[in-house]
């Protein structure tokens, strides 16, 4: 069952999963630092992810992920990879800009635009040799 979470939430249980990936731990001033805001901004984010049973956290704790939370944050940073891949590889955005348009879009994308572009990029993957690079080039050249 998909837990209805606002774009903010999302970023949350996304920014708990790429930590504890990158550091084993995860704390409060880290999630703060990453997303550039205040502790107790974090506090009453993750107060609200307990209740919905997505992380672990107790006060003065580190914060670990539930197994629907792990399962969340995995397909929100699907879409976000899926995403930036298009962005970059496909319509040849730069990496800021394709990281920030990523970042909201992942949120907004119904599964419907998840599947019909994921079809696409595996659809331009399996080309034939060369022609995949030969349509790159004509997009970028159009």
């Amino acid at each position: 069952m998909e837990k209805e979470l606002s774009p903010t939430m999302e970023d949350y249980l996304e920014t708990v999963a790429l930590l504890k990936k990158q550091n084993n731990i995860v704390r409060v001033r880290d999630i703060g630092r990453l997303l550039n805001v205040k502790s107790s901004s974090v506090n009453a984010a993750l107060k609200t992810l307990s209740k919905k049973g997505l992380v672990k956290h107790e006060r003065y704790e580190y914060v670990d992920l539930t197994l629907d939370g792990e399962k969340i944050a995995c397909n929100i940073q699907s879409k976000h990879d899926l995403l930036l891949k298009f962005l970059t590889e496909i319509l040849n955005i730069n990496d800021d800009e394709s990281l920030q348009d990523a970042c909201k879009i992942e949120h907004v994308m119904s599964p419907k635009t998840l599947d019909r572009l994921t079809k696409f990029i595996q659809f331009l993957e399996t080309g034939i040799d060369g022609e995949r690079q030969k349509w790159l080039k004509s997009f970028k050249y159009y």
